[in-house]
């Protein structure tokens, strides 16, 4: 059977959901029969789904670095979750009968060879053949970029509405979102989606659970939340609008850095980032600290590990998503007590603390020479830090918390609370909103030692109601251990 892993498909999937749908039609054995050739080079599958009639799906691998699938459904997504369960079939071992291969599909075989042929040995063409394939190529290229450019007009007019909307409630007040006006924006988040827009829709989202929070309690808090969360909306909108207005002014509708695409609906492989870059070869990270968030307007979970760079100090985060829907079929992530060492990984565009993703590793324990060293690395400057926090903070799309690893000389109590002393300045602890509490794990460590010329990985937050930066602590590192305050 041809070898296929989780990783791969996920890899190919057109998005996560898709990789869950077809993931769910394979546990839930969806498939009534399942073929494949003698050569192993042919895959067939027949599915039941929402049609009259089952669906036929196939995979044909006989070039195995350019599979191709083919699907009966209706759907527009490439691969679709049908062929893509058919994947998740032969990960799981099913069984497969032997079959011929189809004569369609040996025609379709027949007809790209000669396609493929011409592709690779363009020097053995004759002066027409090379000129016919050279014209195909173009076709085909400017075919995929009208495609891009009617994306991207796409998402222009969907951001003209969004600006709409905000311009609007600033000028009528977040008052006029309550009552039945609810439903109405309700009804234009889900038109953004239709629009490939989905950062501006959670944006949106996030707005109509504030307010229907605050009818319900009156809490000035949710309150200064919509203030936020309108201010990051019209941020992402303004910079999207002149993002796009500028690719398609001058022509530039391919992928690039800006970490405004994914916002926009762009989904990154792995292979498309070491393609712009953001490549990395043969890194080792250590996981400092690891939890789970769970976002409302997104309808979905999020494992974050925090890690740190065994050579550089840089501290990373990773993030696994599991949407509501498809809890059963996404694996949880869990703490990891070690050190990663990572042949090949990609970092995604950003500012602050990237985001980082590879697909295999090895684990194994932290060495204690590799603690010294990173906490050789650690800054003693809390002044430098805080300053690169306030730079980074300004921007209403960044991440509120930066995560710096602080060598620190001690940690005690004062009358404000309790405080960490670095490089002759202190800073308060406390804990951002939104995140689990740690400070007060501070009292109950096994050891004072633990609170003296250590290394803290902490994350500088702005406290809104005392109108002050604080660091919240996640992990001490020592010579010998870390000691994990969140897991």
């Amino acid at each position: 059977m041809q070898q296929i892993t989780e990783q791969q498909i996920l890899a190919i999937a057109p998005n996560p959901a898709a990789a869950s749908n077809g993931k769910k039609i394979s546990q839930k054995g969806g498939f009534v029969r399942l073929e494949k050739s003698a050569d192993e080079t042919f895959y067939m599958g027949e599915c039941t789904g929402s049609g009259r009639s089952n669906y036929i799906t196939s995979a044909d691998f006989i070039n195995p670095e350019a599979p191709v699938y083919r699907c009966s459904c209706p759907s527009r997504q490439f691969p679709c979750k049908h062929s893509l369960a058919l994947l998740y079939e032969m990960v799981a071992q099913k069984e497969f009968t032997v079959c011929e291969i189809p004569e369609a599909i040996l025609k379709k075989r027949e007809k790209k060879q000669p396609k493929e042929k011409e592709t690779i040995s363009e020097e053995d063409m004759t002066p027409e053949e090379a000129a016919k394939a050279a014209k195909k190529k173009e076709a085909s290229k400017r075919a995929s970029k009208a495609a891009k450019s009617k994306k991207l007009k796409k998402q222009l007019e969907g951001l003209e509405m969004a600006a709409k909307l905000v311009q609007d409630l600033m000028r009528a007040g977040l008052g006029t979102m309550g009552g039945t006006a609810l439903e109405t924006y309700r009804q234009l988040s889900k038109q953004l989606g239709d629009y490939y827009l989905p950062g501006p829709q959670r944006l949106l989202n996030e707005l109509i659970l504030e307010i229907a929070a605050f009818q319900k309690d009156g809490k000035e808090e949710h309150y200064e939340a919509c203030i936020d969360v309108l201010e990051k909306l019209w941020t992402l909108v303004k910079k999207s609008r002149q993002y796009l207005t500028e690719k398609l002014e001058k022509d530039a509708i391919d992928q690039d850095d800006n970490l405004l695409y994914e916002e926009l609906g762009g989904i990154w492989k792995l292979s498309e980032l070491v393609e712009i870059g953001k490549g990395k070869k043969n890194i080792s990270l250590v996981q400092l600290a690891f939890w789970v968030d769970y976002k409302e307007a997104r309808k979905e979970y999020i494992d974050i590990g925090c890690w740190a760079d065994l050579a550089t100090g840089e501290v990373y985060k990773t993030y696994n998503y599991r949407p509501l829907k498809a809890l059963q079929y996404v694996k949880q992530e869990d703490s990891i007590f070690g050190v990663a060492d990572i042949p090949e990984a990609a970092c995604y565009p950003g500012d602050g603390n990237l985001r980082i993703r590879w697909d295999g590793a090895n684990m194994r324990p932290v060495e204690e020479s590799e603690l010294e060293k990173l906490m050789a690395m650690a800054s003693s400057s809390l002044a430098t830090e805080v300053k690169a926090a306030k730079n980074l903070l300004k921007n209403a799309m960044a991440d509120p918390m930066l995560f710096r690893l602080i060598a620190f000389e001690q940690i005690g109590r004062t009358e404000q609370g309790i405080v960490l002393c670095a490089g002759g300045d202190t800073i308060l602890l406390g804990d951002a909103p939104g995140m689990e509490e740690t400070t007060n794990r501070i009292a109950i460590l096994p050891s004072k030692e633990l609170l003296q010329n250590q290394v803290l990985l902490g994350a500088f937050y702005y406290d809104k109601a005392e109108r002050r930066f604080k660091l919240q602590p996640f992990s001490i590192i020592t010579k010998t251990n870390i000691v994990r305050l969140l897991y």
